[in-house]
């Protein structure tokens, strides 16, 4: 009796070991972890810190242990650590954000990044199936303009409706793509229908409103999966080919480090200290 209860135990144990990982992936190895506790408001993280040969094991998420299905990204020096070098038609690739889209009412997405010159692309991305949205996306964070007069919009798509996030002409985010690592968070709040975007641990003046909405409604079920460094379209081998850009498809070409998404609105101390502690 006491050899089948052990192995009862012993099959008990590695069941809770391995329900809570995604097993879509290489063997675990040193990366990241982050204070949040067991369903916690930090959803998706990841720090670009691996200095593994494999390029997967560089670019694990620390909640969940998701690796990426593709990254074909180089590591840099980052804000803090390594980070990620941006090139055109390629990006990190993950089936999910885990369970970011299921939970966030009000949410926060946070990254540093680096930025020399400025083209119309992409710091990440959620895909959506076809049909859902003209752009095939649910959520995205889009850059254009220019070096001295910058643009930022951050769209959104939910059961519900869509609402671009926008920060240009007198709103524009000044000293944005100055080639320095920069901290940017943009926290939604459901309570108030407001954006707020975080530069560099300040938060700029300007909070565009997503009028009388609430709390966010992201589909999961409409979601195909978290692009970071690429708008929500694909590009067709001939458009590689041919060296052609579009707008909802361009990659990031810059640098991304600390990649976060909150099911929360993070309040201005708790960005600050991202900031100040380069997280």
């Amino acid at each position: 009796m006491n050899k089948i209860v052990s192995q009862l135990l012993y099959v008990l144990s590695f069941l809770a070991v391995f329900s809570c990982q995604d097993l879509e992936r290489p063997e675990l190895g040193d990366y990241p972890t982050d204070a949040n506790p067991v369903g916690g408001p930090l959803k998706f993280y990841v720090a670009f810190d691996g200095e593994s040969t494999n390029p997967l094991m560089n670019a694990v998420d620390s909640i969940r242990a998701k690796f990426p299905s593709s990254n074909p990204l180089t590591s840099v020096e980052g804000a803090n650590g390594l980070a990620v070098q941006g090139e055109q038609y390629k990006y990190v690739k993950y089936t999910s954000a885990n369970d970011f889209a299921a939970t966030a009412g009000s949410f926060t997405v946070s990254v540093w990044a680096k930025k020399g010159e400025l083209k119309t692309d992409h710091i990440f991305s959620m895909p959506a199936v076809s049909g859902y949205h003209w752009s095939q996306g649910s959520m995205f964070l889009l850059t254009e303009g220019s070096v001295s007069s910058p643009v930022v919009k951050f769209f959104v798509k939910d059961a519900t409706g869509e609402k671009w996030f926008e920060w240009l002409g007198a709103n524009a985010v000044a000293g944005l793509y100055d080639g320095n690592w920069h901290h940017l968070a943009f926290v939604y709040d459901g309570t108030t229908s407001k954006m707020t975007l975080y530069k560099d641990g300040v938060a700029l003046g300007f909070q565009p409103e997503w009028t009388n909405h609430g709390n966010v409604k992201l589909e999961e079920s409409k979601i195909t999966g978290l692009k970071i460094g690429a708008g929500p379209q694909e590009f067709t081998a001939e458009q590689i080919e041919a060296g052609a850009g579009d707008w909802l498809k361009n990659s990031w070409t810059g640098g991304i480090d600390q990649f976060r998404m909150y099911s929360v609105a993070l309040s201005a101390q708790e960005v600050q200290s991202l900031y100040t502690q380069k997280r």
